[in-house]
C-alpha cells in the first residue's frame, strides 16, 4: 500500500508538472509569432520608406559624385518654370500658323503643276494664285502681324478671330483643290497621251523618211535584168562591129519637115523601145514617122544594136549620143557649167544616207539625174533639129495607144508648147513649184497660174525660135544657180520659159499618174492617146502597180533573144 501510495503521489506529481510546461510553451510560441510579425512589419515599413525617399529625393552624396545628375535636375526645373511662365495660347497660335503655311505650300504646288501641264483654261492657275495671295494678306494684316511677331501675351478673342478667318480660307482652298483634282487627273492623262502621241509621231516620221528613201532607191536603181540586157547588147556590138557601122550619109527622112518627128531622150533601152514600138503599132502609116532617140555615150552601143536588130515596120529611127551635139558644152549650157561647181557637187555627192533622209520633201532632187543633160535636152530642140518645124517630145515612161498625127493638125495659135494642164483646185499651180517670196518670181508670174505636164509635149519650133525661148531658159537657169528660185528639175524652168506661150491640149491626149495613182479609171486610160507612168512605180520595176503593168508589158519585145537570155519580166 505504501508502495502504491508512492506511486499515486508520483503520478499526481507528474500530471502537475506536465500542465505547467504546456502553458509555458504556448506563451513562448505567442511571443515568438508576435515578434516575427513585428519584425516583418518594421522591415516592410523600412523598405517602403527607403524606396520612396530614394525616388523622390536624390542622394546628396550621389549629386556630389555625379555632376550629370545635377545638370538634368536643373534642366527639368527650368522647363517646368518656362512652362508655367509661357502664354498658353502661344502653342495654339503656332499650330494655326503651321496649318496656314502648309496650305499655302499646297496651293503653290498645284499652281506650279497647272503651269507645267499647260492647262488650256488658265482660270485654275489664277484661282490658286489668288488663294495664295489671300493667305499672305491674312498673315500680313496689321492686327494679326503684331501678335504673330511679338512675344507679348495673346488675347483669346483676337486668336479666335484669326483662327476663324484662317479656317474659312482653308475650307475654300480644300474645296477648290477637290474640284480641281479631277481636272488635274484628266490633264495628266491628256499630257501622258500627248507625250505618247508625240513619241509615236516621231517614230512614224522617221519610218516615213526611211520609207521614202528606200522607195527612191528602189525606183532609181537599175534592175538586174535591165543591166543584163544592156551588157548583152554591148557584147553584141563589140563582137560584131561591122554589122552596126553606119555607112553613107544619113537618110533624108531624118530631116524631112513633112514627116512626123518624135524626140525621145533616154538611157533605158527597154523603155525607149516600148515608146517606139507602141507609137509604130498605132500609127496609120509608120513610114511617115521618124524617131530621134538620144542617149548618153555609155548606152549608145546598146541602143544602136537594139534598133538595128528589131524591124519597125518602115518607121525611121535615129540613134545618137548627147556628145554628138558639139554645141552642148559648159561655155554655152548653164547646167553643164553648174555641174562643174564645187557647191553643187557637194550638194549631190557628199551626202550620205543619214543626211539624205533629213529632208524628205527635197530628197528626190538630190538625184543627179535632175542635172543630167538627157533631162535638159528638151530646151535645145530647135538647135538639135534646125530643119524641122514641129516635133513631138515623149518621155521614156509613156505608152502610145492611138495614132498621134492629129497633133500636127492642132492650131497652136502662135504658141510654142502644146501640153495638157494638170491643175485642179489649188493643186499644181505655179506657187507649188517656184519660190514666190523671191521678187524675181513674184513680180513676173501669177502664183495661181495653171501648171502643165512634161511627158507628151508638142513644140512649134518656128515659134520657139521667134520667141527666143532657149535664151529665156538660159537666163533663168543662171539666176537659179544657188537654187533660190525653184528646186532642181526641168518642170519649173519649163513653166517659166513657156509661161505665156503654152497651148492647153485636150486631156484625152495625155493621161498621167500611172506610176503613183492606183485610182485612175480604166475608161480614162482606154480613151487616152498617151498614158504616162510618171512616179516612182515604173512598169519595168518590181514595185510597179500590177493593174497597169500589162498596159506597158504588151509592147515589150519578148521574142528578142537577149530579152529572153536576161529573163526580163519574169
Amino acid at each position: 500500500m505504501a508502495g502504491f501510495g508512492v506511486i499515486r503521489v508520483g503520478a499526481r506529481s507528474v500530471e502537475r508538472g506536465s500542465g505547467h510546461g504546456f502553458f509555458r510553451a504556448l506563451f513562448s510560441y505567442r511571443v515568438f509569432v508576435t515578434a516575427m510579425f513585428s519584425l516583418l512589419f518594421l522591415a516592410s515599413l523600412s523598405l517602403l520608406t527607403t524606396t520612396t525617399s530614394t525616388t523622390t529625393m536624390p542622394d546628396p552624396v550621389g549629386l556630389l559624385k555625379n555632376p550629370n545628375h545635377h545638370h538634368h535636375l536643373h534642366a527639368y526645373v527650368s522647363r517646368t518654370f518656362l512652362a508655367l511662365k509661357t502664354d498658353p495660347f502661344k502653342t495654339r497660335l503656332d499650330l494655326i500658323v503651321k496649318q496656314a503655311n502648309d496650305h499655302v505650300a499646297l496651293v503653290n504646288a498645284y499652281a506650279a503643276y497647272a503651269r507645267k501641264l499647260k492647262l488650256e483654261n488658265t482660270k485654275q492657275v489664277r484661282l490658286f494664285a489668288e488663294l495664295s495671295r489671300n493667305f499672305s494678306d491674312l498673315l500680313s494684316k496689321p492686327s494679326y502681324r503684331a501678335f504673330l511677331q511679338s512675344d507679348n501675351a495673346i488675347e483669346e478673342e483676337t486668336l479666335r478671330q484669326f483662327e476663324r478667318e484662317l479656317k474659312e480660307r482653308i475650307k475654300i482652298t480644300r474645296q477648290i483643290i477637290a474640284d480641281a483634282k479631277e481636272s488635274f487627273d484628266n490633264q495628266l492623262k491628256i499630257q501622258k497621251l500627248k507625250d505618247t502621241i508625240f513619241a509615236v509621231n516621231e517614230q512614224l516620221t522617221r519610218a516615213k523618211k526611211h520609207g521614202v528613201f528606200s522607195s527612191l532607191i528602189a525606183a532609181k536603181s537599175i534592175p538586174k535584168s535591165l543591166h543584163c540586157l544592156t551588157m548583152r547588147l554591148m557584147e553584141e556590138r563589140i563582137s560584131n562591129p561591122e554589122k552596126y557601122v553606119d555607112s553613107g550619109p544619113p537618110p533624108p527622112e531624118l530631116e524631112n519637115p513633112n514627116l512626123y518627128h518624135y524626140a525621145i531622150f533616154s538611157d533605158n533601152v527597154i523603155a525607149a523601145s516600148v515608146v517606139v514600138n507602141s507609137a509604130v503599132k498605132n500609127a496609120k502609116d509608120p513610114r511617115k514617122h521618124v524617131f530621134h532617140v538620144v542617149t548618153d555615150k555609155m548606152n549608145l552601143p546598146a541602143m544602136q544594136v537594139w534598133f538595128k536588130m528589131r524591124p519597125l515596120n518602115g518607121a525611121h529611127v535615129e540613134v545618137k549620143a548627147v556628145e554628138d551635139y558639139k554645141f552642148l558644152n559648159s561655155s554655152y549650157v548653164p547646167v553643164l557649167r553648174q555641174l562643174e561647181s564645187a557647191n553643187l557637187q557637194r550638194f549631190y555627192f557628199e551626202n550620205n544616207a543619214q543626211n539624205a533622209t533629213k529632208d524628205t520633201a527635197n530628197m528626190k532632187f538630190r538625184n543627179p539625174k535632175y542635172l543630167s543633160m538627157l533631162n535638159h535636152l528638151r530646151f535645145y530642140l530647135p538647135e538639135m533639129y534646125p530643119k524641122l518645124h514641129r516635133i513631138l517630145f515623149l518621155d521614156d515612161d509613156v505608152v502610145v495607144q492611138k495614132d498621134l498625127t492629129g497633133l500636127w493638125k492642132v492650131d497652136m495659135e502662135g504658141k510654142v508648147n502644146g501640153a495638157v494642164e494638170t491643175c485642179f483646185g489649188s493643186f499644181h499651180r505655179y506657187d507649188k513649184y517656184m519660190n514666190f517670196s523671191n521678187p524675181l518670181i513674184r513680180d513676173r508670174f501669177n502664183p495661181k497660174a495653171c501648171a502643165w505636164a512634161y511627158g507628151m509635149n508638142f513644140f512649134d519650133l518656128d515659134a520657139w525660135r521667134r520667141e527666143k525661148c532657149t535664151e529665156q531658159y538660159h537666163y533663168w537657169q543662171n539666176m537659179n544657180e544657188n537654187r533660190t528660185l525653184w528646186k532642181l528639175g526641168t518642170l519649173p524652168p519649163g513653166l517659166i520659159t513657156f509661161y505665156s506661150t503654152t497651148k492647153p491640149l485636150d486631156k484625152s491626149w495625155h493621161v498621167l499618174g500611172l506610176g503613183y495613182n492606183p485610182s485612175i479609171s480604166m475608161d480614162e486610160i482606154q480613151n487616152a492617146a498617151v498614158i504616162h507612168f510618171n512616179g516612182n512605180m515604173k512598169p519595168w520595176l518590181d514595185i510597179g502597180m500590177e493593174q497597169f503593168q500589162q498596159l506597158w508589158k504588151k509592147h515589150v519585145d519578148y521574142d528578142m533573144e537577149f530579152v529572153q537570155m536576161c529573163n526580163f519580166g519574169l
